[in-house]
């Protein structure tokens, strides 16, 4: 390891080192996401409502449910043909930002009402399918008000009117079925508002809010704003709560291996800075670490651009038997140097002698037909295997007779033409 690597690796770990020290003593920015979640602490979240709901509603047992009300209420309901009941009786309960039942809980809330329970609903938005059973109607002021004054209707429970400017929203009950409906509490922003309601349905009861901010640990924990939250929640009746608490359970869980480090500010900086670190690893340590090789290249071959040349010479000259000559001398001079032939007698001996010289197993056959199979490379019966009889059939002086000993002689040494095989 080079010396200007040893440099940056302890840049980089001072880096990191540093970041992770500030960050750690950096007070953590305030997140005001409106979760409603029962396991957070911010502003938003529940959890504060959730360690005191006991204190809230004394008296009066919780069981809480993570599925939707018709999974749960469903599964209470006796079917018997003697019974047709549900085997619970007490509240429902949902307190949520937006509360997104289906048409098959609003029906089965409904119904659990209908058996002379009731249910307690604080969101800023209620089912379509719900407002159309009870005959309601919600509306927004579009002249947004940064605070709203909330009470409740009940002279008993107190004249106090308590500002809420975080979080807050402006829809309230545009339309009610004063027959059976009784107003329990206002809202205050440019005008006079119904946003708490009592609803008489055939023989239970539903308790409608527009305010669920009410219930989150900001709002319980400013001031005496809890004091409205114990005011809302007192027109419960007494007996069991079952309280749907379907999505505020806080259970996000990711699906990326990295969750958990880049869940904590502190890890996911640390693994930035490490990617940012390998690839400027990378991009310096790519560079070359020594001189260029040169690249040598073969000598070009120039034997054929020389004979054109000379051959080019020869044919503006005319010398044609000059090049003849020149050609029989270089021919003469390959036959002494490969085969050792002495060229100085060119007769029928000097003819006859190099196929004499030649060792080979074929079989003696005509001159002519010897000198082809020479011609051809083939100076070995195992050679002369390599071929189809009826390529050997076609070379000059090949007769009936020499095919005859060929064949007899590869059979005696076990062999065959390709064609045979």
């Amino acid at each position: 390891m080079d010396k200007t690597l040893k440099i940056y690796i302890a840049l980089l770990v001072l880096l990191i080192a540093a970041i992770v020290v500030i960050d750690s003593n950096r007070p953590k920015p305030i997140d005001w996401t409106p979760t409603f979640s029962l396991k957070d602490k911010i502003p938003y979240g529940m959890y504060v409502f959730d360690q005191e709901i006991s204190s809230l509603l004394k008296g009066q047992k919780i069981r809480k449910f993570n599925t939707t009300p018709y999974e749960y209420f469903d599964s209470k309901y006796d079917y018997d043909s003697l019974v047709n009941d549900y085997r619970i009786k007490g509240t429902f309960l949902s307190i949520s930002r937006m509360v997104d039942f289906d048409k098959e809980s609003v029906t089965e809330i409904c119904t659990f009402v209908n058996h002379g329970n009731n249910a307690f609903i604080s969101s800023e938005m209620m089912p379509n399918a719900l407002l159309d059973s009870l005959n309601l109607k919600m509306d927004s002021d579009y002249n947004y008000s940064d605070s709203i004054y909330n009470w409740v209707a009940n002279k008993k429970l107190g004249n106090q009117k308590y500002k809420i400017t975080e979080g807050v929203n402006n829809n309230y009950f545009s339309k009610i079925d004063t027959l059976n409906t009784t107003v329990l509490g206002y809202q205050n922003g440019d005008s006079t508002r119904v946003n708490f309601i009592k609803v008489n349905y055939k023989t239970g009861v539903f308790y409608l809010h527009t305010q669920p901010v009410a219930f989150t640990n900001f709002h319980l924990l400013k001031g005496n704003h809890h004091e409205y939250a114990e005011k809302v929640l007192s027109y419960i009746p007494e007996g069991e709560v079952f309280w749907c608490i379907q999505n505020q359970t806080g259970e996000v869980i990711s699906d990326s291996p990295m969750r958990y480090i880049l869940s904590q500010p502190a890890l996911k900086w640390a693994w930035y800075i490490f990617l940012i670190g390998m690839l400027v690893f990378i991009f310096f340590n790519a560079k070359r670490k020594q001189r260029v090789v040169p690249i040598i290249r073969p000598l070009a071959n120039t034997t054929v651009d020389f004979t054109k040349t000379i051959g080019n010479l020869y044919y503006m000259e005319g010398d044609h038997n000059n090049i003849i000559d020149k050609k029989i001398i270089y021919f003469l001079e390959k036959v002494r140097n490969e085969y050792l032939i002495e060229t100085h007698r060119l007769d029928d001996d000097f003819i006859k002698k190099p196929l004499d010289q030649i060792k080979t197993d074929i079989p003696k056959i005509a001159a002519p037909a010897q000198r082809a199979l020479y011609s051809l490379g083939i100076t070995t019966l195992i050679e002369l295997s390599k071929f189809k009889e009826s390529e050997i059939a076609k070379l000059h002086g090949m007769g009936s007779n020499a095919l005859t000993k060929l064949s007899t002689a590869l059979e005696n040494a076990n062999l065959t033409y390709t064609n045979a095989q």
